[in-house]
């Protein structure tokens, strides 16, 4: 990626696909060019964590709600210490920020974390056309970037497919830290960092959980070194076919019978551990309004998604897995993805999608809660 200082609103731009297709329109925030998997996201509230959600690395979001930007920027709502996405695609940016809580706009923010981005084209067509041929890499050019489109387009076509990319370390913290419980103390939760947003340990914190994060290299000794009454595998980006080292770390977890709960990533990680596999999905599930099933209960969550992969594992049956009988406990309804894994002989569950939900929705607040019952079943 390379940017000058400042986004100009009649600088223009314009977003080239690796197909050839390309949209022309306004530079928003940074001016300069950038690289990624062109993705779109449902959401019509919460872009600013989706912004700062490290499972956007190497992503250039597009969002399907027509205007963005209302509500600014503030200083609370960050799901980590900076935007990730490699680029933002919008439709129509608000001309003013208006939010008692907003320091700055988005356009600002933008700026000065150096991400170019585009304004002005019709992201319902480009929305469509994703959706028809699938996610694809992409780039952004503006200013003194632009060139042919001849020639954009071969700059995208040279960049990396999502497809294979390790990204989960490089996202990842590098130094472990502690978010305390809120409250007393009741358990301790050692949580692998492999993208890990901020509302999650806060979610646990809120239960009286002291969570001990981890970088996303912590080996098995590391894990118990904070003596954990459960494990913790989070969300994160790129393709999990290649989370060798995650997936051995959960199989230490799994041998020991530790209460055991994964979120996205995470959920894809145990579906290797179980010996599952994955696969890109065409479009990938992205935004707030993702219907859910419980197969568990029977109840329908709406949920919030951001994933591109996913478990390839039986709906219709229990495995026999080398951890006991295992199960599709949650199904998304409008494409039948595995969105969620249980084992029915040891306390371990994963979900596909975000419980933390930020801004929302919170139907699925209750899976922290089923951790916290599967860790007392295990200390009683």
């Amino acid at each position: 990626m390379t940017t000058s200082t400042r986004g100009a609103s009649r600088t223009p731009a314009v977003l080239v696909l690796e197909d050839g297709r390309t949209f022309r329109g306004r530079a928003y925030g940074a001016v300069g060019e950038t690289f990624g998997e062109a993705v779109f996201s449902t959401g019509m509230t919460g872009y600013q964590e989706t912004l700062t959600d490290p499972s956007y690395d190497r992503q250039i979001v597009v969002a399907t709600a027509p205007q963005i930007g209302n509500t600014g920027w503030n200083d609370e709502d960050d799901e980590s210490g900076r935007i990730w996405v490699s680029g933002y695609v919008v439709r129509d940016p608000a001309r003013v920020p208006s939010n008692w809580r907003a320091k700055r706009s988005l356009d600002d923010e933008l700026t000065a974390q150096g991400v170019v981005g585009i304004s002005g084209i019709d992201t319902r067509a480009l929305t469509r056309h994703l959706r028809e041929r699938g996610s694809m890499r992409a780039g952004i050019f503006s200013g003194e970037t632009l060139a042919s489109d001849a020639d954009l387009v071969t700059r995208v076509q040279a960049q990396p497919h999502m497809k294979g990319a390790s990204l989960y370390e490089e996202v990842a913290t590098k130094e472990a830290y502690v978010v305390p419980a809120v409250g007393e103390k009741k358990f301790t939760v050692a949580a692998v960092d492999l993208g890990i947003k901020g509302m999650t340990p806060q979610r646990m914190a809120e239960r009286g959980i002291e969570v001990h994060v981890l970088p996303a290299t912590a080996t098995a000794d590391d894990l118990y070194a904070v003596d954990p009454d459960g494990v913790f595998f989070s969300n994160g980006p790129g393709d999990p076919a290649t989370a060798d080292g995650p997936v051995a770390l959960m199989t230490a977890v799994l041998e020991r019978k530790t209460p055991l709960f994964g979120i996205c990533f995470g959920n894809q990680i145990l579906g290797r551990a179980l010996g599952f596999g994955t696969y890109k999905l065409k479009y990938g599930h992205r935004g707030i309004n993702q219907p859910v099933q419980d197969r568990t209960t029977g109840k329908v969550e709406v949920t919030a998604h951001n994933h591109g992969f996913a478990v390839d594992a039986p709906l219709d049956r229990v495995s026999d897995t080398k951890f006991g009988r295992a199960e599709v406990s949650h199904v998304c309804l409008n494409d039948d993805v595995v969105e969620g894994l249980q084992l029915l002989d040891q306390p371990a569950f994963s979900v596909q999608y975000h419980p933390e939900a930020a801004a929302g929705p919170h139907d699925a607040a209750y899976l922290f809660d089923r951790f916290v019952s599967l860790m007392e079943g295990q200390r009683a």
